[in-house]
């Protein structure tokens, strides 16, 4: 399995277009988002990217299967942060994800340290290398979004999945 992650600012006219422009941003848009609980299945290869994810396939309104973290904001001078951590065991690819939202990107690196950390010492693994993904800046007027994807597959409604090989 092939799990893509992207990060980006969205603005727009308000909070809501903001994070729709952070969607268009990582290709994730014209999907229902389906959102999961972050756990990366083994064998699965993580690549990051600077934009949009590649082409998803599938259809308008189809499902998108999602860890995501998003900040918004319309007050002027206002941060906002958001971030998607993740380990990896390099011998069975598999792991887990965490996200989070904050006003400061020392915030929100932080806070995704100490919950990988918790997650992994929770199970008894022994120390992975921890990976970010963070995007945010401050509101200049439009409202701005801040928003992290991590995008695992595209399902149709007659469940027939489209998986990125």
């Amino acid at each position: 399995m092939v799990i893509y992650l992207s990060s980006t600012v969205g603005r727009g006219k308000t909070a809501l277009s903001a994070f729709d422009h952070a969607l268009v941003n990582t290709g994730t848009a014209n999907y229902n988002l389906v959102r999961l609980s972050s756990v990366i299945p083994p064998n699965s290869e993580i690549i990051e990217l600077n934009g949009s994810v590649p082409p998803l396939g599938g259809d308008w309104g189809d499902r998108l299967y999602v860890v995501y973290a998003d900040a918004r904001t319309d007050q002027p001078g206002e941060e906002v942060w958001a971030g998607i951590g993740w380990v990896q065991d390099p011998e069975t690819k598999k792991g887990l994800f965490v996200e989070h939202e904050g006003h400061s990107e020392l915030q929100v690196r932080a806070d995704i340290k100490n919950s990988l950390t918790g997650l992994l010492k929770n199970r008894g693994m022994d120390f992975l290398e921890i990976h970010m993904c963070v995007a945010g800046g401050v509101c200049q007027g439009d409202p701005l979004c801040a928003f992290a994807v991590a995008v695992y597959q595209v399902s149709d409604w007659q469940n027939g999945a489209h998986l990125f090989l």
